[in-house]
């Protein structure tokens, strides 16, 4: 659904498992770095609001979008996280970079949850240009990082329930 339908911050707190027991990853990229704050500090803000323990939250930073990936990769290899939350955003200028980048990432992120079989959740921004990006990190159209806090939980959820069955 785009994004000027959906608030990205709106939620129903029934349909969310608490995630007192979960602990999560939370990679970001420093590029953009106005955005991709207000994006951690959404997912965090969120994590902890649905229960989630402040040590059971560890963040960890990389260069650029692109390095996402391997971030994700090294918290599922060196840490006990249950999902790994990844945070970016990549702005569309005048060259096809951004093509590059945002594929890049996308398969990335999508190879790790084949892979590993641990939740890696996309939370980056893909917008053409920076207006649209502060519009959904805090702004108008809310806040990409709660969207992504909430996933993180709702797939440990599931990793736990089919675990269970």
């Amino acid at each position: 659904m785009a994004t000027n339908l959906k608030n990205l911050s709106d939620y129903d707190p029934t349909q969310v498992p608490s995630a007192e027991k979960m602990k999560f990853g939370i990679v970001v990229s420093e590029w953009n770095p106005v955005i991709t704050a207000a994006l951690m500090q959404g997912a965090r803000d969120t994590l902890i609001k649905e229960g989630a323990k402040p040590e059971n939250i560890i963040v960890a930073h990389v260069p650029g979008s692109f390095e996402l990936t391997h971030g994700a990769r090294q918290f599922i290899k060196k840490t006990d996280v249950d999902a790994v939350i990844c945070l970016g955003c990549v702005v569309k200028g005048d060259t096809p970079h951004f093509d590059f980048v945002c594929q890049g990432v996308t398969q990335g992120i999508t190879h790790l949850n084949v892979k590993y079989g641990k939740p890696v959740i996309f939370g980056v921004l893909t917008t053409d240009n920076q207006q649209q990006a502060i519009d959904r990190a805090g702004g108008k159209h809310g806040n990409k990082g709660d969207e992504a806090a909430i996933t993180a939980i709702k797939m440990v959820s599931l990793n736990i329930e089919l675990k269970e069955k």
